[in-house]
């Protein structure tokens, strides 16, 4: 079910934050870079296996080795340009929620 979407761009400190886990990692200030160099539609999903379903639709990171018929395998031409993101684990999905939307941006 989706609960939240919006087209945004952000700030250098959101895109630090989001991607916080990378810090001091040689691709993290790519990785920043590239999402604050244009809009980016954020949005939350929820339900059953949702991180799962997603990760599946989405393919492998590198797109090298991303199916056909997945968003990067389709889409995606480097690693370092992230066509999209997504949560790798419910721990990790409620730590990126906020950085995008508020607690009353999230409709139940």
């Amino acid at each position: 079910k989706l609960i939240a979407l919006k087209l945004v761009r952000l700030s250098q400190e959101k895109a630090e934050e989001l991607y916080s886990i990378h810090k001091g990692k040689p691709f993290y200030n790519e990785l920043v870079d590239f999402i604050i160099s244009g809009p980016v539609v954020p949005m939350v999903l929820e339900g059953e296996n949702a991180v799962n379903r997603v990760r599946d639709i989405m393919g492998a990171t590198n797109p090298k080795e991303a199916a056909p018929g997945t968003i990067r395998g389709d889409f995606a031409e480097e690693i370092s340009e992230n066509i999209v993101h997504g949560a790798d684990s419910v721990e990790s999905a409620n730590r990126e929620i906020p950085v995008f939307f508020s607690e009353i941006e999230l409709v139940d």
